[in-house]
């Protein structure tokens, strides 16, 4: 068991002197925890002395337990005692025992101190054992989760998605990672444009087969799936030199997102407008066609967020650097750095 040093505080200090420190920082009672409250706590050191020696009912156990001679432990709870100006134990010849607020106090501290381990051992490990990813679920389903198998730390990706764009609110979105639409930066945000992409008209198979589609003029004829969220139809028919600036020629129904319209051509009910290196695996698999090699200027779709100071944790920084090697192997459109 590994020891820390802790020293002994003499059994006759005046209540109120503050604590001198050796190698463990004691907590001191003028020790503020916000600008408008303060706590006032006892010397640490002596708390784990007690309740160890309390939980033990034996000084020399507990001494065991922390590393220390059994008259190290006794004095760091009469510094308790002194502290509290109360009597915790009672003491008969070699025998220790509670008193009745040493019962009370040592029932409340073991689950503190058990609680305060647990978050410690979360603070402290939490970030080499999981890495929880915040995402849109079409981004999932179509780019991250196909590839997921390539990542050597797979393992330890906690997927979460979100119905709306997702929250880079940090305090509360409970994700150390966020892909986020486009790669605009925000205060205490760090964000990686890690994938950017034109966009083409695509359709199911069977639609494109019945309509008969050959040229970029014959969409006009048939539902066009729109996007709410950058909707680009009429770019690209300026693109081709196509006049299709008035919303009254470009007929079908409009989605929330992307995906949305992604799913309603895989259903048959229209041309999407594509984004080529999000639908890599779905044009490969053939649940969607590309009609024209014409597609959008590219630009940046998303980008990789963190909270300020923790892009160089290894498992954000291995996540961050396996995402843009994976777009960069795609040959769409990654992003250029």
């Amino acid at each position: 068991m590994a020891c820390s040093s802790i020293a002994s505080i003499p059994g006759d200090q005046a209540s109120g002197t503050r604590w001198r420190e050796t190698k463990d920082q004691f907590s001191r009672g003028d020790e503020k925890i916000s600008s408008t409250r303060k706590r006032n706590l006892p010397p640490f050191t002596a708390v784990k002395a007690f309740e160890a020696a309390a939980r033990h009912a034996s000084f020399k156990l507990a001494a065991r337990e922390l590393c220390l001679s059994p008259s190290a432990v006794s004095h760091q709870i009469r510094a308790l005692e002194t502290y509290l100006a109360t009597m915790l134990f009672r003491r008969e010849g070699g025998r220790v025992s509670l008193t009745k607020t040493g019962r009370a106090y040592a029932g409340r501290l073991t689950d503190l101190l058990d609680n305060l381990a647990d978050t410690t051992e979360k603070a402290r490990g939490g970030n080499s054992q999981e890495l929880r990813i915040l995402s849109t679920p079409g981004f999932a389903a179509r780019w991250l989760v196909p590839r997921l198998s390539r990542f050597s730390h797979a393992h330890a990706i906690k997927l979460r998605v979100a119905d709306a764009a997702p929250s880079t609110d940090f305090a509360s979105n409970d994700a150390d990672v966020v892909v986020q639409w486009r790669d605009q930066s925000a205060p205490g945000l760090e964000v990686m444009p890690f994938l950017e992409s034109a966009r083409y008209p695509m359709a199911a198979p069977d639609f494109v087969k019945e309509k008969r589609l050959s040229e970029p003029s014959d969409l006009l004829t048939v539902p066009l799936l729109r996007d709410q969220t950058d909707d680009l139809w009429s770019a690209w028919f300026r693109k081709l030199g196509i006049d299709a600036d008035a919303d009254a020629m470009i007929d079908g129904p409009a989605y929330p997102n992307c995906e949305y319209a992604t799913s309603a051509a895989e259903a048959g009910l229209g041309v999407t407008l594509g984004y080529e290196a999000v639908l890599r695996d779905t044009l490969d698999e053939g649940r969607l066609i590309k009609l024209f090699e014409v597609g959008t200027t590219p630009f940046s779709i998303y980008g990789l967020a963190c909270e300020t100071g923790r892009k160089d944790e290894p498992l954000i920084r291995g996540f961050l650097e396996w995402a843009l090697s994976e777009s960069l192997s795609d040959n769409t459109c990654p992003i250029r750095h």
